[in-house]
Parts: structure tokens; sequence; C-alpha cells
């Protein structure tokens, strides 16, 4: 990547959105040179990934468990150039716990993809061998089909038009799906869940290890992200709301501030959540059509359940609950409540609609019961404190179809740009989604005026075997 384009750009370029999205957009025009201010309307960077104090315990903890893979080329970039790479540790061994409560590792041979997982697919025991051979028939056939005859097509459909059993469904395709696209499968993008198994686990050798922020995500956004930025020169503005932009001479020529300030802008990229772009758009038939396109978007719930114990419950460090209400459980180490010694386990419900209809209570004695039921002990430990939060709007929906409704980062005004995971990336809504949204978009700025730069990473590359044996390209 070229050091500069400061020769070509006047290089004043406003975000607005301190999430990844904006944060990744920041980070690549700062280095190119470019006079960068991020504006964010919390206290707080990192967007949905973000921390909260608990009022009840004085406790900083994660709205949610933010996980990344080893396929997540984009996000790793983003990391190693804010310095922050350490602050995640990398799982190289799952643990599935079975219906029947008994504990499955998994983990991969020294064996080229696509047969690295066999041995530890072929271990888990709650499934038949008849199981096993229907799924890895539909994996072969959702890996050998083209992305482009899977768009629009609904996966449920898909599943059964494969000859998957309702069981097999439950214990191996929502386990996986479920949690990677925080969607029912019924309304799931057949493409979508074709990049999960292809790019997450048939691609690569490493392509399917978990990495889990081993740091609050307040220390990891607000503070070391944050100084990072600063250090490269973006003029970082938390608790600074954008208002609105002026459109004048066929361009964007101002951000509007809460406080009546105006910000001159030689560029704008807007990388606020989809249900708030509308309103920061200026009035022009220009982007008409970018405004009937995020209007149809939906979105999903994701729950995350706290929970501190005065014992140890597993000394596993994270689980995939197979069958249950629990999906994922996160082993937080021990903690400091009250003053006293802590036990804290994150718990993990993605597409969570099921719970509107639950009280909290009744929703968090249902986690912990279940972990019981997992983990029992003959010293029951007891439960000392709770916690629940739901992310309403937390992803948008990878429905039938959803391409056509996502925008480009390129609006309909030259200097105006948006950021955002629902932006056409390819990927799903991740954090690796919402960096390459944020490199797409810093890519148009100095693009315009022919000065191009390539910020986007390329993924991990398809191992031989994988292209011999799934024909992927």
């Amino acid at each position: 990547m070229p050091s500069s384009v400061s020769d070509s750009v006047s290089g004043r370029v406003v975000i607005v959105g301190g999430g990844l999205a904006g944060i990744a957009a920041a980070t690549a025009l700062a280095e190119a040179d470019l006079q960068v201010t991020l504006l964010e309307s919390r206290p707080q960077l990192g967007g949905r990934a973000t921390s909260y104090i608990d009022k009840a315990s004085g406790e900083t903890i994660d709205n949610c468990q933010h996980v990344s893979m080893g396929c997540c080329t984009n996000l790793r970039d983003l990391c190693e150039r804010l310095q922050v790479a350490d602050a995640f540790q990398t799982e190289s061994e799952l643990y599935f716990i079975a219906p029947n409560g008994e504990c499955c590792s998994f983990s991969a041979d020294p064996l080229p993809a696509p047969f690295h997982l066999t041995r530890a697919f072929l271990k888990l025991s709650y499934l038949s061998l008849r199981e096993k051979v229907l799924f890895a028939s539909a994996v072969r056939a959702l890996a050998q089909a083209r992305p482009e005859k899977l768009l629009g097509s609904n996966f449920a459909d898909w599943l059964r038009t494969h000859r998957q059993t309702d069981r097999l469904i439950q214990n191996v395709w929502e386990v996986v799906l479920v949690s990677a696209l925080s969607e029912s499968l019924d309304r799931i993008d057949a493409a979508y869940a074709r990049k999960v198994f292809v790019d997450g686990f048939l691609s690569h050798a490493d392509s399917w290890k978990v990495e889990i922020p081993r740091i609050d995500l307040d220390e990891l956004y607000s503070q070391r992200t944050r100084a990072a930025l600063a250090a490269k020169g973006v003029d970082v503005r938390v608790q600074t709301r954008a208002t609105g932009l002026t459109y004048e001479d066929e361009r964007v020529a101002q951000v509007s501030l809460h406080n009546g300030d105006p910000l001159i802008a030689d560029d704008v990229i807007l990388a606020v959540p989809q249900h708030q772009l509308s309103a920061l758009l200026p009035s022009s038939p220009k982007l008409d059509s970018l405004r009937q396109q995020v209007s149809q978007l939906e979105t999903a719930p994701i729950t995350s359940v706290h929970l501190w114990y005065d014992r140890p419950l597993t000394a596993l460090p994270h689980a995939v609950l197979v069958g249950r209400l629990s999906q994922w459980m996160f082993n937080r180490g021990q903690r400091t409540l009250n003053g006293e010694s802590a036990h804290y386990y994150q718990v993990v419900i993605s597409a969570s609609r099921q719970l509107r209809e639950w009280s909290q209570e009744d929703a968090i004695a249902a986690v912990a019961a279940e972990l019981r039921a997992v983990w029992p002990s003959h010293r029951v430990p007891k439960l000392l404190h709770s916690r629940m939060i739901t992310e309403r709007r937390a992803v948008f929906s990878v429905t039938p179809g959803i391409d056509a409704l996502r925008p480009v980062q390129q609006t309909g005004i030259e200097n105006l740009q948006i950021a955002g995971d629902y932006t056409q990336t390819g990927w799903p809504a991740t954090m690796e989604g919402a960096v390459i949204s944020g490199y797409l978009a810093a890519e148009n700025v100095p693009r315009r005026l022919g000065r191009p730069l390539q910020i986007v990473r390329p993924g991990l590359p398809f191992a031989g075997l994988s292209r011999w044996c799934l024909g992927l390209k």
C-alpha cells in the first residue's frame, strides 16, 4: 500500500460511527496520511462489541462474547495494524456437550484440508454412522454447489431436499449455523450457509480455529484501540453525535454535530447501523434507492446470560451445548464480585426470538438449570449474581435473497461512502464483514481521484486437496 495519497486528496475525512467498520476505515486512511476525524456518539468505541458496567456488582461485562475464526483475515490485519492482535487467544480444541451430557472434544489432525477435521467429526458420539454419512454427503453437495446458484434459496428447504433428518438438523446444522449467522435455518440464504462451511471448515486447515478476546471489550476497543488510533493521528471524538450532512453542489460539504458545530469534510463515511443511516442521509434523489434497500433489511437478536457462582461449574474454557436453549458457554474465569471471589460464565443464545415471551428471571433460571444438568456436582454451586443482555438488533438477517438488498459502500454522491457489515462484503454479519466494509469504503476515497489503494486482504487460500476434492475455486 502506498504510504501517502495526500498529494491527490484534500485530506479531510470524517467518519461517523466508531464500531469496527469505522475503526477499520479510520485506520486505513490515517495510514495513508489523510486527516481523519472519527465520531462516536457513545462514550466508548467498538459499536456492538462493547462492555457495560453492571450497576449491581460494579463488574465490567461484555454485552456479548465476540469470537473470530482463522478465516477472518481482515479482522486479523486490522488488529495487527492497531497492535492489539495479542488480545486474542486461539482455541485449537473445541468442546461439544452432547444431548446426553457427554463431552466430545473436537480438534484437527495434521492433515491438509478438507481432511483435517475428519477424525474429529467421526468421533462425535451423539451421531450415528448413518447420520454421519448423510451429513458428509450433504456437506459435499453444499461445497460443490456454485454460490450464485444457491443465492435466494431457503436453506431449510435445501436440507430437506438433501435428506437431512430432524435430529441431524438440530444436532449439527443448527449448532453451527444458528451460532454463526444468528438466524433460524428457515430464514437463511443457502449461499451464506455454504460460506460458513466452506470458508470456516473446508478450505484451509487453520480456518476453523476460534479466536476469543482474552480481555474485556472495553479494554480492547475503548482503551487500546483508541490509543492506537490516536497514535496514528486520528482525531477520535467520543460522545459526539452527528445529526446530519450538508449537501451542496452535488457533494457533501460538512457534518453537523449535536452541539451545533459543523465539521468541514472532503469525504464522509457513514459507518452507523443500518437503522440509523436514513436519519443522517441528506435529501437527494441520488440516495432514494439506498434508503429503499436499507429499509427492507431485517435484523435478529442475540442474548447473553452472565452468571457468577461461588465455586467453579467446570474447568472447560468454553463449550458448545448441543440441542439446548444455551448454545455457547464461555468460562470467563475467577473474578471479584462485591469483594468476594466468584466464578464468571457467559452463555450466548443467538437468534433468541423465543425469549421475547420470557421474563428475565425465567430465562436466567432455564440457562442456570441447563448448566447444572451438564455439570452436576454433589455441592451445588451457589448463583451469586446474574445479568441478561439482549441486543434486539444485533445483526442483519441473511434471509433468502438478501444480496439484492445489501448496498455497496459507494453511494450516489461521489464523496459519501457507507460502511457496516450489512453492506456488500460477501460476508454475513460478522466482525470480519464489518472490517471489510470499512476497508472497502476507505478504498473508495482515493480511488475516486484516480489514486487507488488496495486495502482489503484476501482470504486464506484454498488447499489443493479442497480444490480437487470439492471443486472449490
